[in-house]
């Protein structure tokens, strides 16, 4: 075997090199400036260490702080493992389990001693302290290949019960990875890790807080202390990020659902929403802008059943992959003895709906279908229940009953590059008129899923193609391909909306599904008259009505447009003399379709405009005795100094115009 290998640079250059050289010996090699700036190397495309030696011919790239992505990922994950290192020097007994880097900093899962029980928040500072003499100390970060059973009697022999139980369901005779912080701390990690602890800069991280967490995600295992933080590649982007969390705190829906009295959620219904009567305005006006985008883009809408038998969802493939998030019943009257319920061998199982897709199919069969009848767009605001995790439920992002604006797209083959493309069109336009920009990414094939690689090659080329056809494939959309984040049985598009403050959020899908019609029987009769199965485009634009109102409230921090605002105007009078003037330009607001309300409460104006100002009120129309007399309002709008005083009818007219839903104005 030749000891010199080539290594070709990403200018096309090349270099012969001693095989057992590392990215950071070539680095040096070019230069001082690179040696000192290089943190890691992709090799063939692929993540690794500086240090590890090249052991064949490869294609080389020094990642450094100016490949933000992956620099970003490398110190997060280092920052996670001098985490666990800090907390086990700290509190000695302390056992590790998993770290990883999340999109925004690191976490890491510890299992405290019994004595001292789980970490606190207060706890945080001293933790922060040693890690920063962590950094400082500058300790190498050194990979070791340990073979499985060797690893597996160390963790033991150092009380590390959850990193044995890991090691032990890896392949029997695999070799794992392990890294060395000095030589006085290890963690089992694929890597790649930076070179140094020295490599990290230590005002550019923060531990932000602790919860509990369980090993795996089972709770049905030992309970953990999970501590969060956020990691940045300098101070500069860490002190940016810690404004963005407060400004992100100011918008939580939470607090401003209660504030705004929109919603409120409770013990007695953990995981589902009670709509409050303002918050329920939103909701309908939601409902009615996008029943008129749907009415014209050439959808029907349905309605399905809540409860179904639980073999269809057998038929479907959900129960096998999906029955341990769903609500299952049993269809037979339980027994109310002492004993308690009793359900027999043979009862019927049903299932609360999870998702809408099985029912349309049924009503897609209801009679035969013609090639002539196709693309049949079914839509349907579907009321779902998903068993999600105690832990996982947060406000109106992640609710155990939830509407989707759900639709089915049943077409030809021939048909769907035309109809995905559509779908782009229409979901551009909806998210253009709530003031969000996207991003648009193709989720590729999982692991596990059904059909053929055949399936799945057309499937995935016709979602990119359509993509491509709309303009959309670009870095201006964010175009991007996630490899094995599809569904087990379609690939899906996916539109990540950026909000006010510049986070994202996963939204709108549309997927190309051969497998459930295959499944469930689904056919139609071609022009040749035989059978053939259509294809069935899963889609919706909100995602759910729940979380896209979560998602708007923070995006607006409250402020919705006029013509989403629960309570649009106010008429607020400065003395009692303007009572009955007050009472008529409210009720000609509301013949003009202003949602309004008068306030003639024997308060101060500056209570009122404050008071107003808090609850959001888009208008607030101010009206004395001289107001009164000229037929006219002082306008104050919400966010602006000052007011406007005009003839009641010229505001009458502005506010219409306003609260005008955007789809219905001269586009």
């Amino acid at each position: 075997m030749s000891q010199m290998i080539r290594v070709t640079l990403p200018d096309g250059s090349a270099r012969e090199v001693a095989r057992g050289t590392t990215p950071a010996d070539i680095a040096a090699a070019i230069g001082p400036g690179l040696a000192k700036a290089a943190l890691a190397a992709k090799i063939d495309g692929e993540l690794r260490d500086i240090t590890r030696p090249l052991e064949e011919d490869t294609n080389l790239s020094l990642v450094t702080v100016r490949d933000e992505a992956d620099a970003l990922e490398l110190v997060r994950h280092d920052y996670a493992h001098v985490l666990a290192e800090a907390v086990q020097k700290l509190f000695p007994g302390t056992q590790i389990t998993f770290g990883p880097a999340t999109s925004d900093g690191f976490y890491y899962d510890f299992a405290p001693t019994a004595e001292h029980g789980p970490f606190r928040d207060d706890e945080l500072p001293l933790i922060e302290e040693e890690m920063r003499r962590i950094i400082a100390a500058d300790k190498p970060l050194r990979r070791e290949v340990w073979d499985r059973d060797a690893l597996i009697a160390r963790w033991r022999q150092d009380g590390e019960n959850f990193k044995a139980e890991w090691a032990a369901e890896l392949p029997a005779g695999e070799e794992i990875s392990v890294y060395w912080s000095g030589d006085d701390w290890m963690d089992m990690c694929r890597g790649p890790h930076l070179a140094s602890t020295g490599k990290l800069d230590p005002a550019a991280f923060k531990l932000t807080r602790v919860s509990g967490a369980y090993w795996r995600g089972d709770q049905k295992n030992a309970q953990l202390s999970r501590i969060y933080g956020t990691g940045w590649l300098n101070k500069k982007q860490l002190a940016e990020h810690l404004v963005r969390l407060e400004e992100a705190a100011k918008r939580d829906h939470r607090r401003l659902g209660q504030e705004m009295d929109l919603f409120h959620l409770q013990q007695e219904a953990h995981g589902s929403v009670f709509w409050h009567p303002n918050g329920f305005v939103v909701w309908r006006e939601l409902e009615a802008y996008m029943r008129r985008a749907i009415d014209a883009a050439g959808y029907r809408e349905v309605k399905t059943p809540q409860v179904m038998d639980a073999r269809q969802w057998e038929r479907s493939g959900h129960w096998g992959k999906y029955r341990e998030n769903m609500f299952v019943i049993p269809d037979e009257v339980p027994n109310t003895e002492d004993e308690g319920p009793i359900v027999s061998d043979d009862a019927e199982w049903m299932a609360l709906k999870p998702m809408n897709c099985p029912a349309h199919v049924l009503i897609f069969r209801q009679g035969m279908k013609s090639y002539r009848d196709l693309p049949l767009r079914l839509y349907e605001n579907g009321c779902c229940h998903r068993n999600e995790p105690h832990g996982a439920l947060h406000g109106l992002m992640r609710v155990r009953q939830f509407t989707q604006d759900d639709a089915h797209i049943f077409c030809r083959e021939d048909q769907i590059v035309e109809e995905v493309r559509n779908f782009c069109a229409l979901a551009d336009r909806i998210y253009k008129d709530f003031g969000f920009t996207y991003a648009i990414k193709l989720a590729l094939r999982p692991e596990k899923r059904f059909g053929s690689d055949e399936m799945w090659d057309k499937s995935e080329d016709e979602l990119r193609n359509a993509v491509v056809e709309a303009g959309l494939a670009t870095d201006q959309y964010g175009w991007e391909e996630l490899p094995g984040e599809g569904a087990f049985y379609a690939p899906k598009l996916e539109w990540h909306l950026t909000d006010a403050i510049g986070r994202t959020w996963q939204v709108g899908t549309i997927q190309s599904d051969r497998v459930l019609p295959d499944r469930l029987d689904a056919a139609y009769i071609g022009e040749d008259g035989e059978r053939h199965r259509p294809v069935m485009l899963h889609r919706a634009i909100f995602g759910s009505y729940e979380r896209f109102i979560g998602i708007l409230i923070e995006h607006y921090a409250g402020r919705f447009p006029t013509w989403l605002a629960p309570v649009q105007a106010v008429v607020a009078t400065i003395v009692s003399d303007a009572d009955d003037y007050a009472k008529d330009a409210a009720a000609q607001l509301e013949a003009a379709g202003i949602r309004v309300q008068p306030d003639l409460r024997n308060e101060k104006i500056n209570y009122k405009v404050r008071e107003h100002s808090l609850a959001k009120v888009p208008y607030l129309l101010v009206v004395g005795k001289r107001e009164a007399e000229e037929g006219t309002v002082a306008i104050r709008t919400l966010g602006q100094d000052g007011q406007r005083v005009m003839p009641l009818a010229e505001a009458i007219a502005m506010l219409k115009a306003d609260a005008t839903p955007p789809d219905l104005r001269a586009r």
